[in-house]
Order: structure tokens, then C-alpha cells, then sequence
């Protein structure tokens, strides 16, 4: 039956996508929110964005959107309306919370550039996204479905951002406020589900996990495994500079294996970038390079294929590693073994698809050995990059991800009815 009903309406469908990040910002949230919108036009929907102007990670809003309240844009064929920001580094909490909240208010600027839509799609940032969407779901009198990228507050408590009991319980109310009045929730990771349904008490039945595509016609492996420098393989993590990994771990490792025909490379931005630098210089660990450089697409790919292994090494406990970073499945896309610190979900995934090895939390040892084996180990290598590349060309292309989401709009409307 829903098949049926996506045969009929989808080259009518009107799905509108609220966003604070949207490309060309750079980082997981943005990327996820690109490809959901790419993955529903490839279905024949018509995709509105309302988002903030590019502004992610450096606050640095580009010259063009200087003095403006609202520019409507295209972005591949993808109606997209941007709104006011400030220009403010995501340097402290408090610069955070602060554009969130502007968004919330400057992302009602676009009210009158959005065709009345069929479904709302409160994409991030997680949480507040919500409380956007919630106003045009009450003027346009639609459903919402809730995307949840990580799951906050959950992660402010396990980093120490939030200790108050009180906030807490503000928070908490806050979040389930949000939930509860949601068509459809999709999280990315299957970690998430316990926490939504015991705590937020949200029905199973809205629930489905959907983890996010990947660009396969961008993030295309080389058939060659990685490039070498001067005849060492190389170890690459490519992502966010943030609290939710173990740098210290990775740089440790690094630090136990210099004498070994491997050079390690961390590049993102974010932060973490002066601690990771002066831990590097600190222990005076020779074999690691440390880069914070914005690259396009183009650039960030041609440099991830030169790596060999790469490395995810998330911080233990909590719910941090409980969700799906959106590198895993790129890393997967590339074709390359992956070595994952992980207690959580990303091991639990990288196990399933035979993608990798995974390694305990604060196993510095195990960690290093797991890289200088597999590095010595092609066979392995190849075997492990393959088996992510197939999973992700079977299972999160642009095409599978947006029928998924089809899937679930079309259950959300049945719900409307």
C-alpha cells in the first residue's frame, strides 16, 4: 500500500527541510541535511530548505549575504532559502546556544518564500531544529518528522556542559516536548532507540532508523590502496576536531609506532584543532600530521584516498558513542579498512559490515597493534575496504536512502489523514 501511494504522489510531494546547516557549511550535520534533500529530489520530490547563511565552522558569513535578512538560492536544483546569522565562531558553548536561538527566530523570515508544504522535516540542529518547525507545522498544518542526528541534551550531561539537576530537568521536558509531538522520528543509529523509547517514552512504531547515504558519484575510491609517502602507509582520521574523540589515544598510538613505515595524518576543523597541536608537540610524536585546513569536496576526497587505514576513534561512554558519524560511511565509500575505537554503535556497525577492526576504549596498545597489523596485512586490507564499499553501494546510495524516507513521509501522512 505505501508503495502504491508513492507511485502516485511523490512527483507531487512537497517536503520541506529545516536546517541551521545546509552546504556549503562544512561538517557531519550539514552533510546529512545535503543529501537528504539530494535523495528526495532523486525521487521526484520537491524539496524546500529553509537554513541559516553559510556560517559553519568559522562564523565568517560570506560578503555576498552581508546586510541581508533572507536570499532565496538555488543549490542543485534544490530550493533553498537562507536566513540572518551572525557572524560568530562556534568557538564556545555560549556562541552555540546563542546562534541556535537566533535561528529559531530569523528562520520565520522565510515564511513567505515557502509554498505551503506536505511534510515538515525538522533536520538540525538537533532539538531546536524542532522548535522552528513546530511554527510552521502550526501555520501550515502539517506533520513533523524529527531527524535526530545525536541525541541532545543526552550529550551536554555526558561531556559536563550541563550539571545543574534543574537545567537538567528543563531540558529534559524541552526534549520530550519535541518528541512527543512528532509524526515520525528518525535517528541514525539503532544506539538511539533506547533512550527515545524508555525515556521519552516514543512509540516504536515511530521510530525508524535510517542511516544516512552517502554521495557515491563524490566519494569515489581509487582503485589503488592510498598513495604512500616515501614508502610509509598512511593513517588518516578526516572529520571534526571535537569532544566526542579520542585524539589522545590515536596520538599515543601514533607516538608507539614511529619506528614503523607509517605516517599518520588528523585533519578537520574544529575545538579541539590547539589542544590535539600542542599534545602533538608536546610528546614530540614525529610521525603525525596535523592539519586544519578547509578543503572542497574535490580536494577532501583526493586527499582521503591517499590514506590506507583510516581511523574513528570515539570517546567512550555515554551516548557520544551511541550514534553513526557520517565518515564512517564515507571512509566505507572510499573502499579503505577502518580501525575503530568504540564501546558503542560505530564498532557494533563497522562488526556487522565487516568493514574493519574495532578496539576497546583506552586500549593505546591494542589500538596501535590493530593498525601496524593491518597495515602489514593487504590482503586483510583489501578484504575489509571492500566489504564497506559493497555495503554502502547496496545500501546507502542516494537512490536506497531516499526510498527509506519515502517510506517514512508517506506513513507520517497516513497519520495525518
Amino acid at each position: 500500500m505505501v508503495n502504491q501511494l508513492i507511485n502516485g504522489v511523490k512527483s507531487s510531494l512537497h517536503v520541506l527541510i529545516i536546517a541551521q546547516y545546509f552546504y556549503p557549511d562544512i561538517g557531519g550535520a550539514s552533510t546529512r541535511a545535503y543529501n537528504m534533500a539530494q535523495a528526495l529530489k532523486l525521487q521526484g520530490a520537491n524539496v524546500t530548505v529553509v537554513t541559516a547563511f553559510p556560517h559553519y565552522p568559522h562564523g565568517k558569513v560570506p560578503l555576498k549575504y552581508k546586510g541581508k535578512i533572507l536570499i532565496e538560492e538555488q543549490i542543485n536544483d534544490v530550493k533553498t532559502i537562507r536566513t540572518w546569522i551572525p557572524s560568530l565562531p562556534h568557538s564556545s558553548v555560549k556562541n552555540r546556544i546563542l546562534l541556535h536561538l537566533l535561528f529559531i527566530l530569523s528562520s520565520l523570515a522565510a515564511l513567505r518564500r515557502v509554498t505551503k508544504p506536505d511534510i515538515i522535516i525538522a533536520m538540525n540542529p538537533n532539538l531546536f531544529a524542532f522548535y522552528s518547525a513546530i511554527m510552521y507545522s502550526f501555520i501550515f498544518r502539517r506533520k513533523i518528522i524529527r531527524n535526530v542526528d545525536d541525541l541532545w541534551p543526552e550529550v551536554f550531561y555526558d561531556l559536563g556542559l550541563v550539571k545543574s539537576r534543574l537545567a537538567k530537568k528543563v531540558l529534559d521536558l524541552i526534549a520530550k516536548i519535541s518528541y512527543s509531538h512528532t509524526a515520525s522520528v528518525i535517528p541514525v543509529s539503532s544506539g538511539y532507540t533506547k533512550t527515545l523509547t524508555e525515556k521519552y517514552k516514543v512509540p516504536a512504531e515511530k521510530i525508524t532508523i535510517i542511516e544516512q547515504g552517502v554521495d557515491v558519484k563524490k566519494f569515489k575510491r581509487r582503485t589503488e590502496i592510498g598513495s604512500g609517502i616515501a614508502g610509509k602507509k598512511i593513517v588518516m582520521y578526516s572529520g571534526a576536531l571535537t569532544e566526542g574523540y579520542d585524539f589522545e589515544s590515536l596520538i599515543q598510538a601514533a607516538r608507539m609506532l614511529q619506528r614503523e613505515p607509517l605516517r599518520f595524518v588528523i585533519r578537520g576543523t574544529g575545538a579541539l584543532y590547539e589542544d590535539i597541536l600542542r599534545s602533538v608537540k608536546d610528546d614530540k610524536v614525529l610521525n603525525l600530521d596535523l592539519s586544519n585546513d578547509i578543503l572542497s569536496t574535490e580536494e577532501l576526497v583526493a586527499l582521503m584516498n591517499t590514506a590506507d587505514i583510516f581511523v574513528l576513534p570515539m570517546n567512550s561512554g555515554g551516548v557520544i558513542d551511541e550514534g553513526l558519524p557520517t565518515k564512517i560511511l564515507e571512509y566505507q565509500a572510499l573502499g579503505k579498512p577502518i580501525v575503530c575505537i568504540s564501546a558503542g554503535e560505530p564498532g557494533r556497525y563497522i562488526l556487522r559490515c565487516k568493514s574493519g577492526l574495532v578496539v576497546a576504549p583506552n586500549q593505546v596498545e591494542d589500538l596501535a597493534m590493530s593498525i601496524k597489523n593491518l597495515a602489514k596485512d593487504e590482503a586483510l586490507s583489501k578484504e575489509l575496504g571492500d566489504n564497506g564499499y559493497k555495503h554502502v553501494m547496496n545500501n546507502l546510495t542516494f537512490e536506497k536512502l531516499g526510498e527509506r524516507l519515502l517510506n517514512v513521509i508517506m506513513k507520517s501522512l497516513g497519520q495525518s489523514e
